[in-house]
């Protein structure tokens, strides 16, 4: 397996966006961060209340996506409350356009080619 290209249409900031990919392919995590994408953050107990799993393994999910960046936790007295980070979701948005623009790119070219070798 390769390492992921270095993006140079980001300045001098690479990114490895498996990570954030990766916490977002799990169905359940994904299901987490769904809830949590409505901007209100939620306490371990309020996220674990709905799902068919216990605490401990809503917070392992919360973990991972805490890792990519994905949520932020914030203590509340006793409680952590997990909210929603934009920033991480924008980036890899942004990534996925240029993705997209340079398969686009690729793709025109071989309509050219095509076209042109056929006159």
């Amino acid at each position: 397996m390769q390492k992921p290209e270095k993006n140079t249409d980001n300045g001098d900031q690479d990114r490895d966006f498996s990570v954030l990919f990766a916490a977002l392919g799990d169905p359940t995590r994904l299901a987490i961060f769904d809830r949590l994408a409505d901007g209100r953050p939620r306490s371990i107990s309020a996220l674990s209340d709905d799902a068919d799993m216990t605490r401990q393994a809503v917070t392992k999910h919360l973990r991972v996506l805490e890792a990519a960046g994905l949520v932020q936790n914030h203590r509340v007295g006793r409680e952590s409350q997990y909210a929603f980070c934009p920033d991480q979701l924008a980036e890899a948005r942004a990534y996925l356009d240029q993705v997209a623009g340079r398969w686009e790119s690729a793709l025109m070219r071989l309509k050219t080619f095509v076209e042109d070798g056929e006159a």
